[in-house]
């Protein structure tokens, strides 16, 4: 009888994870701490790459059902400089490998493939242990408990599994997002709608960007980034949503106003998004019956590889369990080897994007978590 697999986390690889196991008959349980599925809005859209998040679809069979959900269109691409000139422009002509998706749509996919009672909602880890015989125990906010054999660490960021396996905490990687949205862009905001076009958006300037998606429903979704230190944005008041944006416009001051539009107009208040990262290139020795994926696993500043990460990571995981049937251990260390490359490499990526982008201006040294 195959080990039935516990997954803590119910995002985009613990789903796939979870799809992946069922394909191939294997028991598994997802505990998610948010109480419902639509407990919290799921963040926007996502570009899944023919190279990673579409591979794990595929060993998912879920890729008829992902075509439907592709937003047509949304691979356009434009990057301007901050008086508005355009630098690059890109035309979706629906050949490109990396179509986009909303992210909740993409998620309720997976949730509504697999079967009822799946995933347990509302269990919010507090602690996990080993025990004497090799067995895991987490240990949930309510008081409950539940012992396996095998855990899988697919809870995000600030994981309650990673300690199990490593030390690591993320840092602040010295730069943070500011979050908008505007609605029913292209008549109440249409500059600002003209200038992102049918895609994406870059404005690039020293230590500050903005970055604009169109969504689904004529919505433009603004993410504003800064070079900043944490006590810079501690400094402001997120409460005062008229205040707070002021201020961070104020960085723009000398932007064209098409651009700049894309912050003083927002329809929603603006909310900071810090970023976090664990080491470059972490790793972990191996414990038996349990590991990490996704930002459990290789948390980094977003770079665009985050989500198709996570999933390739459930649908290898999946695969190599499903491969070495009655022998975990093997499977794991199958799974990490593969894994563990696959991030630095990733990292190394990223770092090199950066470089691109800020140059002599890179973010500063990280910091913790305060």
């Amino acid at each position: 009888m195959a080990t039935h697999v516990t997954i803590i986390g119910a995002g985009l690889g613990g789903l796939t994870l979870a799809r992946v196991l069922h394909l191939h008959g294997i028991p598994a349980t997802v505990y998610e701490a948010e109480p419902a599925p639509s407990a919290r809005a799921q963040g926007g859209m996502l570009d899944i790459h023919d190279y990673n998040g579409q591979l794990a679809l595929q060993a998912a069979d879920l890729m008829d059902e992902f075509r439907g959900l592709i937003l047509d269109g949304r691979q356009a691409m434009r990057i301007l400089d901050r008086d508005g000139t355009v630098l690059f422009e890109k035309v979706d002509d629906g050949t490109g490998g990396r179509p986009e998706v909303q992210r909740g749509d993409l998620r309720q996919l997976l949730l509504d493939s697999l079967p009822a009672g799946t995933v347990r909602w509302g269990h919010q880890v507090s602690a996990a242990r080993t025990l004497d015989d090799g067995r895991h125990e987490v240990t949930f906010a309510d008081g409950d408990t539940v012992r396996t054999g095998l855990l899988i660490g697919a809870d995000g960021a600030w994981s309650r599994i990673r300690p199990l396996l490593s030390a690591a905490t993320p840092e602040y990687t010295g730069t943070s997002f500011v979050e908008t949205y505007l609605f029913q862009a292209d008549t109440r905001h249409s500059a600002a709608a003209k200038a992102v076009g049918g895609g994406s958006l870059m404005a690039v300037g020293p230590d500050r960007e903005i970055h604009a998606h169109r969504e689904s429903g004529d919505t433009l979704h603004t993410y504003v980034l800064l070079t900043r230190p944490l006590d810079w944005f501690a400094a402001i008041d997120f409460t005062d949503a008229a205040a707070a944006t002021a201020r961070i416009a104020q960085e723009f001051h000398d932007w064209t106003p098409e651009l700049t539009a894309l912050i003083t107009d927002g329809d929603t208040a603006p909310v900071h998004r810090p970023h976090y990262a664990l080491p470059e290139e972490h790793r972990w020795d191996r414990l038996p019956g349990v590991t990490l994926l996704g930002d459990a696993a290789h948390l980094t500043a977003p770079n665009g590889e985050g989500a198709n990460l996570a999933m390739l990571d459930g649908a290898d995981l999946g695969q190599a369990l499903a491969a070495h049937p009655g022998d975990v251990e093997s499977a794991l260390t199958a799974y990490e080897q593969t894994m563990f490359p696959r991030t630095a490499d990733t990292e190394a990526d990223t770092a090199r994007l950066q470089q691109s982008l800020f140059g002599d201006e890179a973010p500063p040294a990280r910091q913790t978590r305060p």
